[in-house]
């Protein structure tokens, strides 16, 4: 019988050269058009089962295929994290806590024994070390700032590639955006800070009204936030008060996002105070 000379290839470099760059273009053209898409996903939950093949293709789909599929089905159903109005963040894993502050100590020049609990109650320390250092920062924040961009084990390659200049400058950035976003906050009566700043960690809600508890309300207010899909915020409770929490932290926020998502809470306030007071 006669055999094909024909080897199957794995891995063709030649295809993955090419391929890799398409693919590089689409996460450029993606972060690009981010701000097209919702934040929070709005399709319903199962959408994709409708859309996925009974089986999978007996031959291989090209590359372009793929990602158009990626394009129409994938990204629907997908909160972007990425987004410049996501402000939200995921809690750093205690494993990587060690190794992401050891690291920062070093590039900031801070010492390592003010890593334990006590660093939160020695602003001074921390002040003098801002100065210092031309950067305001704690470490328990750092977790905070840092934790959704940056994974422990990739956080010197990104320190040598950016360097530690432009990594105290990203982190400046955000804690200038949320002292805007603070401040925008204050000058509005109906809301208060239920707790001072933290860094880039602005915790706010609607002053209770017209017979309403703070939690109902605050609650109603970050639905129709999340809902609307042009921003992404997260809630928390300080003392037994529900609080409407915002952190600045996503690579590509600037001002003008800070400014559209007060706008955007503004205007959802009125909405939800109009019900309750016509």
């Amino acid at each position: 019988m006669k055999t094909s000379k024909k080897s199957f290839l794995p891995l063709d470099i030649v295809s993955l050269k090419d391929e890799s760059r398409v693919v590089i273009d689409f996460i450029a053209d993606y972060y690009k058009n981010i701000e097209k898409y919702p934040v929070q996903s709005k399709v319903e939950p199962g959408y994709l089962s409708s859309m996925v093949p009974d089986s999978a293709p007996y031959s291989p789909d090209s590359l372009e295929d793929v990602l158009n599929d990626v394009n129409e089905c994938i990204l629907p159903g997908l909160t972007h994290w990425q987004s410049p109005s996501f402000f939200a963040y995921y809690q750093a894993s205690s494993s990587n806590a060690g190794l992401l502050g050891e690291m920062l100590c070093s590039a900031f020049n801070v010492e390592p024994r003010f890593l334990i609990d006590s660093l939160s109650s020695n602003p001074e320390y921390l002040e003098n070390a801002a100065s210092n250092s031309n950067v305001v920062v704690d470490y328990k924040d750092w977790q905070i700032t840092l934790s959704r961009r940056f994974r422990a084990l990739k956080l010197w390659f990104v320190i040598r590639r950016h360097g530690v200049e432009n990594l105290m400058q990203h982190i400046r950035s955000d804690v200038s955006l949320a002292k805007k976003f603070e401040g925008l906050v204050t000058e509005d009566d109906r809301f208060e800070i239920v707790v001072p700043r933290r860094t880039v960690l602005v915790l706010f809600r609607l002053k209770p009204t017209h017979g309403l508890g703070g939690s109902e309300l605050n609650r109603k207010l970050l639905d129709a936030i999340n809902s609307s899909g042009e921003a992404f915020l997260t809630q928390g409770v300080v003392a037994g008060i529900y609080a409407i929490r915002c952190v600045v932290g996503a690579t590509l926020t600037e001002e003008c996002h800070v400014q559209d998502l007060w706008s955007l809470i503004q205007e959802k306030a009125r909405i939800l105070l109009l019900q309750y007071n016509p």
